[in-house]
């Protein structure tokens, strides 16, 4: 196939140019006249599966031939030496085998690190191993750095890096996955010198960035009939500036760098590589551009010299868009739009870009259309069904179990899947109800058994509830086989509801990915050591996270989502690059803990700026496409963003040729984008929908209430739209899920603390100290509050104010004492029908007998002139007494009222009874109740709110917001 030649034989194709396609092309072309089986002799050697699946659709496209030998650079020499060669140490094996390690590590040198970044930095170590194997770096490269400078991090580091040796200095028994591979590519080159192969070789689409396959890449141009096929090969640059590319630390983030990299090490210069084809790129002036744009930051100055030299810029920015929207959504909107076009034109196009949410807003957008493109990258594993189902389970053996948790799995479609759903989904709506209104925020088998007998739930979903959902919380540590055995038994049993299968558990792809996972993790636990709960449930979020799955239906064959390796294999009519941002693409290099760009320089690794030169040539490569969209947003959620470095500098050189044209090329590209925004922004635009009135619906008088408690008028006072809500429409906030020590739990715990202990002191004066106070306060803290800290906070400020209480609380002793407490009140305003309700946390009798009334308050007490105006509670409640509306007594005259405060401090506010008398209060709450009870008043909104600031229960229902307190209230009758 190839004329002998002393000289290493390398090809290449352009950027832009489809590369499977033209490798197809040209190794058809130099068999045509050949035999049959000439093709058939041929080894090609790619990199990636993605390829090998395409070259090998290319040929079935035909004409007919016999297909060349397909093989991966990881399969090269699989049949070479291999009974010197072991099988390879699984790589989940060396991870949980370094987290053990770094584990132990930390426990004697806890300053070393944080606890949480156990799996982080054995992660990081591990691919610290693994990049030394691939680079053929030997441990003793990185003990003689110098580190003169910094000896201080260094120490640190070099007590994780010598966990490092002893994987480095490992027997043959003991190879990792890297370390194999480079061995076999030894054995493989050896052999060759020996008794190097007469038929053709070809490896093509490699860049050589990693160093076992530089190695590889090498021999093989070194091979009688041996040769390289670059991708994406700059023919436009000057000899002089790949001269300028010989060193990694100012130029490895260019993207011809790594064919620089290989040239030196072939020792042939930039004119020794040849066309694999004939066949022009499809934008040659484009191509020119994008050369000059992307040169190496030291000598940009070449755009002055070279720059005036462009020609045709013209063609090469006619099929370029540019798209600079204002927010990440306005980008996705455009590309959608251009998407849909493409798909209804029979056009090939593609999105590229790393933003995995950019990809996610286009879906959506084009679902709208009923467009599903074929997304390459699938959905994380650890976001599946599956792997949020076993992420929710592990995570009951590292945490108490509570309401939230509890009705997460029981909601979630894989829970129940083998048995009867229906009525599982209608016990679980049931409970979640029923913890929402009466708790406990920790459910347990008592209060689930109570709840079963209130609802008459049957007794086999109760105990499987009971038996696989409580006390599933496991302290301490246990061997990693018993923590799988332990998941993948109770996430059955939930998933299969005892029936003895795993229902739909393990159903379809991402059912069978995650029991892969979890196979996987079985068969190498046994090197996983022991961990805790909280361990285990990270490493399996970590295991799920590496994995991807797709379970897409029938996507649309030509409109596709690729990540930056995708694009690298196929060709396009048109390829859209999004989310060209700083830190999006390229994204940003991983902070590296152990070594820094110098010493990784001197002990021969890579430098951080790889991943960067990598992500350029896929740049270079896509932007030389037929027609192709560079479209980034202006700002993200909460900043202003940064251009991508090579979109900068493409705008940054067209600018700076306004005699060529560019500066109008450039304008055009960007027409072409806002022409696109602003049909999204079209397809945005929604009918102008006037704001709400301020409502003050108006119901019929017989379904107004005849009946509120005491604690309301203050609401009916201030916000009468509340009490219409609840009383007429008869709505009810939902009590939240996640019950949490709030305002009103504190309140009702303070309430009983107090009670308890007036009442039992009350019998026996002696208990009335702060040591039997705050002992019942503890008590009682222990009953009914769950939360640890919350107890503890609470019982602080019980602390802090019991001096002042017991003082007062002696004082009211000195002249008579408690004779009730939540006492019943109930009094009907005549001639109105009007019942009135309340209860009295306290009431008290002094000597003369008349009465003191006393309410708890964990908040702040109202004032008295906002006594007198709104919080009426301790008034009304005087005045009933003095009506004979408390329970059980007769008519009493009320002495006193007072608010009792019991926040922070403690603080007694009276009820202003001499400024405002029980019969004054009755007749002004009885012209307050006559007026609700006629036709013409409208229950407003916020009608005398606190604040601006105060929320309401029912505050959305009346579209608070479309107007605010300046607003009129509209009257609406109601039938």
């Amino acid at each position: 196939m190839f004329e002998p030649s002393a000289n290493p034989r390398v090809f290449a194709v352009p950027p832009g140019a489809d590369f499977p396609q033209a490798l197809v092309r040209g190794l058809r072309a130099r068999c045509d006249g050949r035999p049959p089986e000439a093709l058939a002799r041929v080894q090609l050697v790619l990199n990636t599966r993605r390829m090998a699946r395409r070259v090998r659709d290319l040929f079935d496209q035909g004409p007919p031939c016999l297909l060349p030998r397909i093989s991966l650079v990881t399969d090269l020499g699989e049949n070479v030496d291999l009974d010197q060669v072991p099988p390879a140490v699984p790589p989940l094996r060396r991870r949980l085998e370094l987290t053990q390690l770094v584990s132990r590590l930390l426990d004697q040198q806890p300053d070393l690190a944080a606890r949480s970044s156990l799996f982080d930095l054995s992660d990081s170590l591990a691919a610290l191993i693994e990049e030394m194997q691939g680079e053929g770096v030997p441990p003793e490269a990185i003990r003689q750095l110098d580190v003169t400078d910094l000896s201080g991090h260094w120490a640190r580091a070099q007590a994780f890096i010598g966990i490092a040796d002893q994987f480095l200095k490992t027997e043959d028994g003991s190879l990792d996955v890297q370390a194999r591979q480079r061995r076999v590519v030894e054995n493989l080159i050896a052999r060759w010198q020996d008794a190097p192969p007469q038929h053709p070789v070809i490896l093509a689409g490699s860049t050589g960035s990693r160093g076992t396959t530089l190695m590889l890449m090498q021999a093989v141009a070194r091979l009688p009939q041996g040769a390289l096929i670059l991708p994406g090969y700059d023919f436009d640059q000057p000899a002089h500036v790949w001269e300028r590319l010989d060193s990694a630390m100012t130029s490895e983030d260019h993207p011809q760098y790594r064919f620089r990299k290989l040239m030196t090490e072939l020792g042939i210069g930039p004119d020794q590589i040849a066309a694999w084809t004939p066949d022009q790129p499809p934008s040659p002036a484009r191509n020119r551009l994008a050369s000059l744009a992307l040169r190496p930051a030291p000598i940009t100055d070449a755009w002055m010299s070279e720059g005036p030299q462009l020609r045709d810029l013209d063609a090469a920015t006619r099929d370029i868009t540019l798209v600079e929207a204002q927010s990440p959504r306005a980008e996705a909107l455009a590309i959608a739009l251009r998407l849909r076009q493409a798909a209804e034109t029979g056009q090939t196009a593609a999105l590229i870009t790393p933003d995995r949410m950019l990809t996610r807003q286009v879906s959506a957008a084009l679902d709208r259309w009923n467009i599903l493109p074929d997304d390459s990258a699938g959905l994380p594993l650890q976001l599946s069904p599956p792997g949020r189902f076993l992420r929710h389970v592990a995570g009951l053996f590292a945490h108490r179990l509570d309401a939230e948790a509890l009705l997460t799995l029981l909601k979630h479609p894989l829970c129940h899947s083998a048995g009867d759903r229906g009525a599982h989904l209608l016990h679980s709506r049931d409970l979640e109800l029923h913890l929402r209104r009466n708790g406990p925020p920790f459910p347990d088998s008592d209060s689930l058994t109570g709840f079963a007998v209130e609802k008459d739930v049957p007794d086999t979903w109760v105990r499987w509830l009971i038996r696989n959902f409580c006390d599933q919380q496991i302290s301490g540590t246990l061997p990693l086989t018993d923590w799988v055995q332990r998941l993948r038994d109770l996430a059955e049993t939930i998933a299969g509801a005892g029936s003895g299968n795993a229902g739909e558990l393990w159903d379809k792809n991402a059912g069978q990915a995650a029991l892969e996972v979890i196979s996987g993790l079985a068969d190498e636990a046994e090197h996983g050591g022991e961990m805790t709960a909280l361990d285990f449930a990270d490493l399996l979020g970590a295991l799920l996270a590496g994995q991807e799955v797709r379970d897409r239906d029938a996507p649309h064959p030509r409109i596709m989502i690729w990540g930056t390796l995708e694009a690298r294999v196929q060709g396009a009519d048109l390829l859209i690059l999004g989310a060209l941002n700083e830190g999006s693409w390229p994204e940003a290099p991983a902070p590296d803990p152990w070594l820094n760009r110098q010493m990784r320089d001197r002990a021969g690794l890579l430098l951080p700026e790889r991943r960067i030169g990598l992500s350029a040539h896929d740049f270079q490569q896509a932007i030389g496409a037929p027609e192709v969209w560079l479209t980034r947003a202006v700002r993200s959620d909460d900043a202003e963003t940064v251009p991508s470095r090579w979109l900068n500098r493409l705008t940054n050189l067209l600018q700076g040729l306004p005699d060529q044209g560019g500066r109008a090329a450039l304008e055009q590209m960007r027409d072409r984008g806002r022409t696109w925004l602003r049909w999204s922004e079209m397809l945005e635009q929604a009918p102008r929908i006037a704001a709400a009135p301020r409502p003050s619906p108006r119901p019929p008088v017989a379904a107004r209430p005849r009946r509120l408690s005491v604690t309301e008028i203050k609401r009916l006072i201030r916000d009468p739209y509340a009490i219409y809500a609840k009383h007429v429409l008869r709505l009810k906030p939902l009590d939240p899920l996640v019950q949490a020590p709030d305002a009103l739990l504190r309140g009702i715990v303070i309430h009983e603390i107090l009670e308890h202990f007036v009442k039992d002191s009350v019998l026996d004066g002696a208990l009335l100290t702060r040591d039997n106070f705050l002992k019942r306060a503890e008590a009682l803290l222990d009953q009914h509050v769950a939360w640890p800290t919350a107890r503890k906070l609470w019982l602080a400020r019980l602390e802090r104010i019991a001096d002042d209480f017991l003082r007062a609380e002696i004082s009211r002793r000195s002249d008579g004492g408690p004779i009730a407490f939540e006492a019943k009140m109930r009094l009907t305003l005549e001639p109105l029908g009007f019942t009135l309700n309340g209860r009295a946390d306290r009431i008290d009798r002094n000597s003369r007998g008349a009465l003191t009334i006393i309410d708890y308050k964990t908040g702040t007490p109202p004032s008295e002139s906002q006594q007198a105006k709104f919080d009426k509670q301790l008034l009304i409640e005087a005045a009933m007494a003095e009506q004979g509306g408390i329970d059980g007594f007769d008519p009493m005259a009320v002495a006193s009222a007072v608010f009792i405060g019991m926040g922070g401090t403690y603080k007694e506010v009276p009820a202003p009874l001499d400024k405002e008398p029980p019969d004054k209060v009755l007749a002004e709450l009885k012209e307050l109740i006559s007026a609700y009870l006629e036709s013409d008043q409208g229950f407003s909104s916020r009608r005398m709110m606190h604040k601006d600031s105060d929320v309401g229960d029912y505050d959305h229902l009346a579209r608070f917001g479309e107007w605010d307190r300046t607003a009129e209230t509209r009257p609406e009758d109601l039938t």
